[in-house]
């Protein structure tokens, strides 16, 4: 199942760096917070040896604990292009650009500058991002897909565009998520409760990119750097990757359900330019700004707006 193959490899790389982050991040508390003007090797060596062991740690685990569960194949290629409305592949450029997002942030602390940091952080995240891939080119359950690939590369290419054009991210890619009707029909496919809905249901994800207000107004404006205008993308009425299946309901009445696209404009807030005194709760908040914070929305799905007042 390409699906739960992807989220295992959304949570596993976001998982690797954000503890790499927090770790680096909590001597700040000892009077290295602030990121190093020159490279400083008491932060870069434990920084290199923690992810280096987390890489290869998380590599051998993930071959032993999920890898061996299934059957293994040659190498071989596998098209999931035209599966779940493309909603995979906008997580993985997700993916892709928050791993290279953080790692560079670490870099940076450590005295490393831009571009090299930057550079270093992308080239990283790709290289994690394909080692998966690989494995799953070995696996007879999945398979190596180009489309991926292509997917983790835009993720990349978009934080690399951003640090070179705009000296920062005045834009960032985030996720919610909200639970659907659809995983009653088919809990095997799409989870069996709501940790597991979280992980494969793409019906409840939205994919957004946030725009901070004030970084597109002129100088000396008043808008806080925090407030975001948010543009989503989603998709529902899936209940199979490509086609839904026949199904019927206890009185032998066929189950249908429309597939459909959603296109969304909600306000959001950038956790991470909050300023707080707290270095952990600033530090907590910045490994969780990939998270959209719930604010009304306007849907446009189906050829008509929706407006919801809370949307996840």
């Amino acid at each position: 199942m390409k699906l739960s193959g992807f989220f295992r490899k959304f949570i596993l790389a976001v998982f690797l760096y954000c503890v790499s982050a927090q770790c680096c991040r909590a001597q700040g508390n000892t009077g290295f917070f602030t990121p190093s003007p020159v490279p400083d090797n008491s932060r870069l060596v434990p920084l290199v040896g923690a992810q280096a062991f987390l890489y290869a740690g998380s590599m051998i685990g993930l071959n032993v604990l999920w890898y061996k569960n299934y059957a293994h194949s040659p190498f071989h290629f596998f098209n999931d292009n035209n599966e779940w409305q493309q909603m995979d592949k906008l997580g993985h450029i997700l993916t892709a650009y928050t791993i290279s997002r953080i790692t560079a942030a670490l870099y940076l602390w450590s005295g490393v500058r831009q571009p090299q940091c930057n550079n270093y952080a992308a080239g990283l995240g790709m290289a994690y991002q394909t080692n998966i891939e690989v494995f799953d080119g070995f696996s007879a359950q999945w398979g190596f897909s180009p489309g991926d690939m292509a997917a983790n590369t835009i993720g990349a290419g978009l934080f690399l565009s951003e640090q070179a054009l705009a000296n920062g991210q005045p834009v960032m890619m985030k996720i919610s998520f909200h639970p659907t009707q659809y995983r009653q029909y088919r809990p095997n496919e799409l989870g069996e409760n709501i940790w597991q809905e979280f992980i494969k249901d793409y019906n409840g994800q939205t994919y957004w990119l946030a725009f901070a207000i004030s970084s597109f107004l002129p100088k000396g404006n008043k808008v806080p750097g925090w407030l975001c205008m948010d543009f989503g993308y989603g998709a529902e009425g899936m209940t199979g990757a490509v086609t839904n299946p026949v199904m019927y309901d206890s009185t032998g009445q066929e189950i249908c359900f429309d597939r459909y696209r959603k296109f969304l404009c909600s306000l959001d807030v950038n956790l991470a330019k909050i300023p707080f005194s707290s270095s952990p709760f600033h530090t907590f908040l910045g490994a969780i700004s990939f998270i959209k914070v719930p604010f009304p929305a306007l849907e446009f799905s189906r050829g008509k707006f929706k407006f919801h007042i809370l949307y996840f």
